[in-house]
């Protein structure tokens, strides 16, 4: 398979993998496992998970990077209300949506620190 047509398949192969892994984390009946001895360490993986899709966008150099990002800066509430409705052994939490929205904002800093350094070599 030539380049390119690998490097198009990969950011999309690569971004539905990451939406995968951010549902099963987000949607999940229960949180598996016992809870984490350090507090708060919840908050570090939802800023994870929605981080990740939009890092693999954006770095993936797709123009349509900044709509992923709006998309899942949306999810992050959206989420914490379906688990507080839907599923009886999870619980919405706001503090959730804020460390979810964290990480599409740091995200988002860095996939613009990256392109733009990328144009300045180029230039």
């Amino acid at each position: 398979m030539p380049a390119l047509t690998t490097r198009r398949l990969l950011v999309p192969v690569a971004l539905s993998m990451a939406v995968v892994v951010q549902l099963v984390v987000l949607y999940a009946p229960e949180v598996p496992g016992p809870p984490s001895p350090i507090p708060h360490s919840d908050k570090v993986v939802h800023a994870f998970v929605f981080a990740l899709p939009v890092l693999v966008a954006g770095l993936g150099r797709r123009v349509w990077w900044p709509v992923v990002a709006l998309l899942v800066a949306v999810h992050a509430p959206v989420s914490e209300v379906i688990q507080h409705v839907v599923l009886p052994r999870r619980s919405g939490d706001p503090w959730d949506v804020v460390a979810d929205l964290v990480g599409v904002g740091l995200s988002s800093i860095g996939v613009l620190l990256v392109v733009r350094r990328l144009r300045r070599r180029r230039t």
